[in-house]
């Protein structure tokens, strides 16, 4: 199913919106004024320009998953490349392994991006969860102030009091032999209440300066621009380009000691020492060994 383009209308109501208990109306997109719709409209004329990245950006009110969506559409004939398409509420949002993803609808940032790295060795595009994770940390810091750690592969963290929680996910999808469709979900604006987990975390509970969804978007996009074009440009080389560096610097997963769960009830214990050339972590067990561990290897990774 196609979701339906948001429109910049604040009269814009989709004909099975949520009805207002008090009025009885249907309850339109600027309802909740805490949480304001974001605009197709504003985000193009801020993000696409003619030598950049960015070459389209579609906000819909509504769909299962914008990962599923794009993959799809990259399926049925050629997208460009930098095609950027965001949801303010999907249905059936997941994260790595088919995990569910739930928010309320304004609450976070949902996206997704198409991108074609054909500079790139496909044995590098492993790098590109770990990239985005990279960028996200970045605009996140620049924009609302937060401190965002990541843990290895693909989670966003943020402190809340003294406690480290997920604030967000990233998923990669092959789409079609030359692209890649890279996944973003944030917790912008959740409240303690509601949180679908209690480990669960959001910006405004870790303090955020700026939880506007619109320049945070921004920022993100930005930021990911900037490291996939060093990233490119250095055909893909995690070193060169920097990136392994600053991922390592930003990875929490490093120095603790972790249990990496895997396929048939097998599991590795050791200190994370390491993210290799090829984006896996690298564990030093009891047994004085170092064990590479690459995302596609794992079903969990636990504090041990």
């Amino acid at each position: 199913m196609t979701p339906r383009d948001s429109s910049d209308s604040p009269n814009d109501a989709p004909k099975d919106a949520p009805k207002d208990a008090a009025n009885d109306a249907p309850r339109s997109r600027w309802s909740d004024l805490d949480r304001p719709p974001l605009s197709s409209t504003a985000l193009r004329r801020g993000l696409v320009r003619e030598e950049g990245l960015w070459r389209r950006v579609d906000v819909v009110q509504r769909t299962g998953s914008t990962n599923s969506d794009l993959v799809a559409r990259a399926a049925e004939g050629d997208l460009a490349e930098g095609v950027v398409l965001v949801a303010e509420e999907q249905s059936a949002a997941r994260g790595r392994l088919d995990r569910q993803w739930t928010a309320p609808a304004r609450s976070g940032l949902f996206f997704s991006v198409l991108l074609r790295p054909a500079e790139v060795p496909v044995t590098r595009w492993g790098w590109l969860p770990l990239l985005t994770g990279v960028a996200v940390a970045t605009g996140l810091s620049r924009v609302a102030g937060v401190d965002t750690a990541l843990k290895w592969p693909n989670d966003l963290l943020v402190t809340v009091g003294d406690e480290e929680r997920k604030a967000g996910g990233i998923l990669a999808e092959r789409a079609g032999n030359d692209g890649v469709v890279i996944g973003v979900g944030i917790n912008v604006s959740l409240r303690a209440d509601e949180l679908p987990v209690p480990r669960a975390g959001s910006l405004a509970l870790a303090g955020a300066a700026n939880t506007d969804r619109d320049p945070l978007l921004r920022g993100v996009l930005r930021s990911l621009e900037d490291w996939y074009g060093r990233w490119r440009e250095a055909g893909g080389d995690p070193a060169a380009s920097g990136l392994q560096e600053t991922y390592a610097a930003g990875c929490a997963t490093l120095g603790r000691m972790v249990r990496a769960e895997l396929p048939g009830d097998r599991s590795l214990v050791g200190e994370a020492v390491a993210v290799d050339g090829d984006g896996r972590l690298v564990l030093a067990t009891e047994a004085g060994v170092q064990e590479p561990v690459g995302a596609g290897d794992i079903v969990h990774l636990r504090l041990a």
